[in-house]
């Protein structure tokens, strides 16, 4: 009995979403109530693939539970030789906090083996306006911040060196990834104001 809902079958399961190879650990709840440990292959806003140690039929709903990304609900539609992938069903909102959160996922690695001297923290503001010193103000998304500087989400290319403003926060570019910017500000911000409702 395929047990594929219409929902799951017109899942844009393939490539319309940008799959990310990222390992994620979690667990995983089969339709008959068993947990098990997991860890992700590859991501993306609009399915997974898990490695296993307790494959699913196809057409069963599984709930997931992710570190850094939270409980997720799909259908698994193939077999691999880790586990089994998911279509995932979720509203708009929930695919466009995942893909945040990919983004940031993506760039720790590569942010922590920067010079750092502070933890960061994801803010739930994450948009911004960022002042390039011409005058002109472009809205940005914050990937994470410090005390002493933040990770930047935008097409923009802003030299090194170059003085910001991100809200009323100054600081200058120090570092360039695939996606953003990385920047530090020119005074640290006071640790009683340091939480994820932080506004620059």
């Amino acid at each position: 009995m395929n047990r594929l809902t219409d929902s799951a079958k017109h899942q844009p399961e393939k490539r319309e979403y940008q799959r990310v190879s990222v390992s994620i650990p979690g667990r995983y709840m089969l339709e008959d109530k068993r947990e098990f440990p997991c860890r992700t292959i590859d991501v993306s806003s609009g399915g997974l693939s898990l490695a296993v140690p307790v494959r699913g039929q196809e057409g069963e709903r599984v709930i997931v539970y992710l570190d850094y990304i939270g409980r997720v609900e799909g259908i698994i539609i193939r077999q691999t030789s880790f586990g089994f992938a998911l279509a995932l069903m979720l509203p708009g909102n929930k695919r466009e906090k995942i893909a945040d959160r990919l983004t940031w996922l993506l760039n720790r690695e590569m942010l922590e083996k920067a010079d750092r001297r502070h933890d960061r923290i994801m803010p739930n503001l994450r948009h911004c306006l960022m002042n390039i010193g011409d005058g002109r103000e472009h809205l940005v998304k914050l990937i994470d911040i410090s005390v002493s500087g933040a990770a930047i989400a935008t097409d923009l290319r802003v030299p090194l060196d170059t003085k910001v403003l991100l809200g009323t926060t100054a600081g200058r570019v120090v570092r360039h990834f695939d996606n953003g910017i990385g920047v530090e500000f020119d005074l640290p911000i006071p640790i009683e104001q340091f939480d994820e409702d932080i506004r620059l």
